[in-house]
């Protein structure tokens, strides 16, 4: 009896036919490739036609500076107390409570005084508000 195993060969993958393969894919890709330069979408923007209007509807607008400050209509504002805005805003409106009504900070605006803003106008009942950022100073 013959107990010995016989000696088989280990498995191997001869992985140069692969990489002949891979090697003329990448070529075939290379030479069929072309490059071309990118072209941009011709698109036609609408255009407005009609008369001039000569006069800007009037607008309330409140800007609130980097150190908390305010600025109503153009009219720097000596301190930043509630008051002081209040009768800025009641000045500047007059009993005109239909003017939309326009807050302007940017980010490093202290959020406080935006809200106070905020309060002072729905106090004094306006409804059209927006609020609008700036650019920083310095930007």
């Amino acid at each position: 009896m013959k107990f010995r195993r016989k000696q088989t060969e280990e498995v191997s993958v001869n992985l140069t036919p692969l990489i002949d393969v891979v090697f003329l894919l990448l070529i075939f890709f290379m030479v069929s490739t072309t490059f071309t330069n990118e072209t941009h979408l011709q698109i036609s923007l609408p255009e407005a036609e009609g008369e001039a209007v000569e006069t800007q509807a009037e607008t309330l607008e409140v800007l609130i500076g980097v150190e908390g400050g305010y600025t109503v209509n153009g009219q720097h504002l000596l301190n930043s107390q509630p008051e002081t805005l209040r009768r800025a805003i009641v000045d500047q409106a007059g009993d005109n409570r239909q003017l939309p009504f326009v807050i302007s900070a940017d980010a490093k605006t202290p959020h406080q005084s935006v809200v106070t803003v905020m309060d002072v106008a729905g106090q004094l009942g306006f409804s059209g508000l927006s609020i609008t950022t700036l650019q920083p100073a310095g930007s």
